[in-house]
């Protein structure tokens, strides 16, 4: 007789997390329901308040545990060798945006949007959201000076203060399209910003 063995508990904490960055996604942190998150996990209340001390402990860890890990792998991993930051920063962008033509919801970034909720509401959220954004910033500041000692990019620059902005339109743009809900505004929005990525060329 075959025997279906318990989740183990490490599994059970991952799918909590998947639940809740799904339910915090869709519906936001504040609208977000804890029964959803276990129904959806497949698993009780009483294991989710076993790995979490509450909804705001389960909301940082989605953050440091989900959220980041996908920023990384969509903002800073294609730029963590660059030296021609210029070319690969929109190459990564018009990735994004044909993964949106292929139907992609439109829901803003997950990162964002925790920031433009929790981070006046909670000083813990604020700093994990931070935390995040600084970490990006700075994969971007560095990419600029290497593209500066490879003459990709001009040497007039502030390495710096290009990463911020770079963060903020990217950021910008994408809350652009959960607003509107069109891809065409988002596209007018990437070409003027394509547009300031090339005058950054020497």
């Amino acid at each position: 007789m075959k025997v279906i063995s318990a989740k183990a508990p490490t599994d059970t904490r991952g799918q909590i997390l998947k639940a809740a960055f799904k339910e915090f996604y869709r519906n936001g942190f504040q609208g977000g329901s804890l029964n959803h998150i276990v129904q959806e996990a497949g698993t009780t209340k009483g294991a989710l308040f076993h790995h979490f001390d509450g909804k705001n402990d389960l909301g940082y860890a989605v953050v440091e545990e989900v959220i980041r890990p996908r920023i990384r792998a969509r903002w800073l991993d294609p730029m963590a060798d660059s030296i021609d930051p210029v070319a690969d920063l929109k190459r990564t962008l018009q990735k994004f945006m044909r993964e949106l033509e292929n139907g992609r919801l439109v829901q803003g970034c997950p990162l964002n949007n925790l920031a433009q909720e929790m981070s006046p509401l909670d000083e813990d959220f604020r700093k994990r959201v931070e935390n995040v954004y600084a970490e990006w910033r700075r994969c971007l500041e560095t990419a600029f000076t290497r593209g500066i000692k490879a003459g990709k990019v001009r040497k007039d620059i502030s390495p710096c203060n290009v990463a911020a902005f770079i963060v903020a339109a990217q950021a910008g743009i994408i809350g652009l399209g959960k607003n509107s809900q069109s891809q065409g505004l988002m596209k007018q929005a990437s070409e003027a910003f394509f547009g300031y990525l090339d005058s950054l060329k020497p």
